[in-house]
């Protein structure tokens, strides 16, 4: 059975932030941003908030019928969402130097526009591997027909689905405690 990609809206935004902490959170590169464990789903779910609304507000975001998965689409001409840094600083607390050093890693190797950025795409622990990804990129890339795209993977698993789905990889870059990030475009 197909699953079934629909257009989130304002009421689904606090659950698709909490399931891309969830989907997220044994990355390497997340236990860096969060050190500690115990805050780490809700630091990451209050920082991921913000550009989950304002994605809502500017771009696409699009999930599984039942919640299982979602994905975040940008284009790069959406505006960065309004007091960002403060509401940032607010969101990650004591580790708010690392998402801000995140954030400029990310715009240091993004690539000349036009392209849409794929924020984030999550997938419930336990629905991985079911063909969930596949269908929201597959929906994304549909909806951008033939655009180009861009996203940073942050896990060599998802490195290689972005693969199989047409994203070059870009040259990696690192956080300071050596988790890589691998920039990935997909030409139109």
């Amino acid at each position: 059975m197909r699953p079934t990609v629909r257009h989130a809206t304002a009421d689904d935004a606090k659950r698709v932030a909490e399931l891309v902490a969830t989907a997220f959170s044994g990355l390497r590169a997340v236990a860096y941003l969060v050190p500690e464990r115990r805050e780490r789903q809700r630091v990451l779910t209050a920082a991921f908030l913000i550009t989950v609304e304002h994605a809502l507000e500017h771009g696409e975001v699009h999930v599984i019928d039942d919640g299982q998965a979602a994905a975040v689409w940008m284009p790069h001409t959406a505006p960065q969402p309004r007091d960002y840094e403060l509401r940032m600083a607010e969101a990650t607390g004591e580790w708010a130097d690392r998402f801000r050093l995140l954030d400029e890693l990310f715009a240091a190797n993004r690539p000349e526009p036009p392209y849409h950025g794929l924020a984030f795409l999550a997938v419930r622990p336990d629905r991985q591997n079911q063909g969930l990804g596949t269908a929201l990129l597959r929906y994304g890339h549909d909806r951008l027909a033939g655009a180009p795209a861009y996203l940073e993977a942050s896990d060599p698993r998802n490195r290689d689905l972005y693969a199989r789905h047409g994203y070059r990889q870009r040259e990696p870059f690192a956080l300071p405690d050596g988790a890589l990030f691998w920039p990935m475009l997909r030409t139109a």
